[in-house]
């Protein structure tokens, strides 16, 4: 993905809410199921990470697992949030 898409879509992700939380339990069957919904439908999703999530791993981590389970394309973490596009 080129520069300019990334800007792109980093401006775009600027205006949505994120759609899905994740909280103590991570990132699990139930989370990546409903991620993977909410991606085919939006192409452009932004995750909110708890503070009680990122207690096990770094937002790093679980920014990664996201991306490689639902085969999408990590576009930014900012804070506790997570930008996933596909």
């Amino acid at each position: 993905m080129n520069k300019e898409k990334m800007k792109e879509l980093k401006r775009d992700a600027s205006h949505i809410k994120p759609i899905i939380n994740i909280g103590k339990k991570g990132v699990d069957e139930a989370v990546v199921a409903e991620l993977k919904k909410q991606i085919k439908a939006r192409h452009l999703v932004k995750v909110k990470v708890l503070k009680s999530a990122s207690y096990e791993d770094d937002i790093e981590v679980i920014a990664q697992k996201l991306s490689e389970s639902t085969n999408s394309t990590l576009i930014n973490i900012r804070g506790g949030t997570v930008v996933l596009y596909r």
